[in-house]
């Protein structure tokens, strides 16, 4: 991998910082104040946006199928998503993305994108690419869409196919990294990595595969919750994420603890990244499943403030909390919010020896 990993920027990131000045001041501007913020203890989060669940897929290691609620339940409207970005702008906030359930089913797409307004923001949509053809592409390009984050879990059609519980999502996700190519969006590919995966010569062949394309790799560490609650067999070890950083020395892959930008964060839930849900509710993490607030209820500023003050998000924290330490998950995951109705309010997974004291 071509980014340094401690201090400045690479010539890459260079690159796209300048290109922001140009295409979207507004984002440069707020993205120039980030390190002050970070000295200031305020998040610079890109903000998760589960708008919808909606899906054409149920893939086995969904991690939203316990948020949803019955219908009636106050959702996000478009009038809803307008005032949480006006919020988050006066925040500094710089980076969306789009998720769901699957964006690219969502009736209401483009005005999702025109109600977060792309001229404050940099848009990720992620996808399946089950929908993301030439034509499609070329749209999202057009209405202010940055960047598409796109899953697929094995170069094995069958092996992928099985996971997504979708016959032929294979052959549509390949189709979709061409078509996002040819219509100059951005793209990176999402992949689940478990304990079983990380170290075989299929992740392997899936590197190479990415980077003869020319895109960059997010891992995902497999987490316990959603439909892989309570499975530990799963999860990665410290000797994995080992390997993994020496992964990033020779492909462009890397995980939400690789430095970039200058930024060296640890996990970055709350300080770098926040989950929203289709009910307003304020997560640390798409993974972390309690709640810090809900939006529908309080400003947002007030609520990640809340997240900041809150030890495992504030301070800097080496490993991934639901991936990897066995004393979160052991004491808080599995403890205080495994088996209860989720999100869990954060007052009943952390208490007063859980906070920064000032």
């Amino acid at each position: 991998m071509t980014e340094e990993k401690n201090g400045g920027l690479t010539p890459e990131e260079q690159a796209a910082r300048g290109g922001l000045k140009n295409y979207k001041p507004r984002v440069y501007e707020k993205i120039q104040k980030f390190d002050e913020k970070l000295k200031k203890g305020e998040s610079i989060a890109i903000i998760q946006f589960q708008y919808d669940y909606t899906c054409n897929f149920h893939c086995h290691h969904c991690c939203i199928t316990r948020l949803r609620r019955p219908a009636g339940t106050r959702c996000f409207t478009i009038p809803d998503v307008k005032e949480f970005s006006r919020q988050a702008d006066e925040m500094g906030l710089a980076h969306w993305v789009i998720t769901g359930g699957e964006p690219l089913c969502f009736r209401d797409f483009d005005k999702l994108v025109e109600a977060i307004d792309p001229s404050k923001y940099y848009l990720t949509s992620d996808t399946n690419g089950w929908f993301l053809d030439d034509a499609k592409a070329k749209h999202l390009k057009s209405i202010g869409l940055d960047k598409i984050q796109l899953s697929l879990d094995s170069l094995n059609a069958k092996e992928h196919d099985e996971f997504r519980r979708a016959p032929g999502s294979h052959a549509r996700a390949v189709r979709a990294i061409d078509a996002a190519l040819n219509a100059g969006l951005k793209i990176i590919l999402a992949t689940v990595v478990t304990k079983q995966r990380v170290r075989s010569d299929e992740f392997i062949e899936f590197l190479e595969f990415a980077k003869g394309k020319g895109i960059g790799t997010f891992v995902t560490y497999a987490k316990p919750v959603g439909d892989w609650e309570g499975r530990t067999d799963i999860l990665v070890d410290r000797s994995d994420m080992d390997y993994m950083r020496q992964l990033e020395k020779k492909y462009n892959v890397f995980t939400h603890l690789t430095p970039a930008y200058g930024l060296d964060l640890g996990c970055i839930a709350v300080k770098r990244m926040f989950s929203v849900t289709k009910y307003g509710d304020i997560m640390p993490c798409p993974y972390i499943h309690t709640s810090l607030g809900n939006f529908f209820k309080e400003p947002l500023k007030d609520i990640v403030s809340r997240g900041m003050n809150i030890k495992f998000f504030g301070n800097h924290v080496d490993t991934c909390l639901i991936a990897e330490d066995r004393h979160f998950l052991g004491e808080y995951e599995a403890k205080r919010i495994t088996g209860k109705p989720v999100p869990v309010p954060y007052k009943e997974v952390f208490g007063p020896e859980d906070m920064i004291t000032k």
